[in-house]
């Protein structure tokens, strides 16, 4: 399966600046933003139902293997 890195502690401004030096190499982006306020928005770039299921699948991967091991 593909493989994930934690975004865990990293700012916002992190994220994207990294997004901006790694542009060349990005296929598809998708995100979720909790505000505040308890709102939820989520989408994704451009990408195929293919590649969005895939980006959906590896992070539901992650996150079960992650309960599976005590949340660590």
């Amino acid at each position: 399966m593909t493989e994930i890195h934690s975004l865990h502690g990293t700012t916002v401004a992190e994220i994207f600046s990294s997004g901006m030096e790694n542009m060349p190499d990005i296929k598809a982006v998708a995100m979720a933003v909790l505000w505040k306020d308890g709102t939820v928005t989520a989408g994704c770039s451009n990408s195929t139902k293919a590649d969005l299921a895939l980006l959906v699948l590896a992070l539901d991967e992650h996150q079960r293997r992650g309960l599976l091991d005590g949340g660590r």
